[in-house]
């Protein structure tokens, strides 16, 4: 299927970039995940119902739809946006008329990533170059924090990695490179079309 058969099916509308007013040195213009490249990362990498998926500028939803339609899983939006938040409202509202029923398994939280609290359940991590490498760096270290608190293993998974996401991860911190999930058509282009998982804690992949 195409995005706008994708968004069709799941009652949402996800396509188009959207950038900041006033453009802000930290957090990068809006855009969603490929629906092509989503449809690759899960070929390759299960989510289970049990798991707590968080997107960190989930933007209008897209990612976290897509996941709870196909897996049943606990997903969580933050999205510091106030326009972006209230877009993923709207599509979370006509997703649930679909399901013809109410679900608290889907939430978005207007916030900055960095004030975001870990919740225990969380275990599952996303990013799509959403912010720098210092707003990266404390959404990091509040997610160890969090485990250390309550034990659990946990995966970031990072979509179109910059060297800077992944060179903190490896030198700084316990997470350990477990998996690199390429999108077919677009990696031979371009080497930045692929995903890169890490883990910590517990049994990997």
């Amino acid at each position: 299927m195409n995005e706008k058969e994708y968004d069709r099916l799941l009652k949402i509308q996800t396509g188009g970039t959207w950038e900041w007013l006033y453009q802000s040195i930290h957090y990068n213009r809006y855009e969603a995940t490929p629906y092509e490249a989503i449809d690759e990362l899960f070929r390759e990498y299960e989510v289970k119902r049990t798991d707590g998926v968080v997107d960190f500028g989930c933007g209008k939803g897209r990612l976290l739809f897509y996941i709870h339609h196909r897996f049943h899983a606990r997903v969580t939006g933050i999205e510091v946006n106030g326009q972006l938040y209230q877009e993923a409202l709207e599509n979370q509202a006509d997703y649930m008329k679909k399901k013809k029923r109410s679900d608290q398994s889907i939430r978005f939280v207007c916030c900055a990533a960095e004030e975001y609290q870990i919740e225990k359940a969380d275990n599952r991590f996303y990013f799509f170059n959403p912010f720098s490498i210092q707003i990266f760096m404390k959404v990091v270290h509040h997610i160890l924090h969090s485990v250390e608190e309550h034990q659990r293993s946990v995966d970031i998974v990072l979509y179109y990695p910059t060297a800077e996401y992944i060179q903190f991860l490896e030198v700084y911190t316990p997470f350990q490179l477990v998996k690199e999930v390429r999108v077919p058509g677009f990696y031979e282009k371009n080497d930045n079309e692929r995903f890169v998982i890490f883990h910590y804690g517990g049994s990997s992949l």
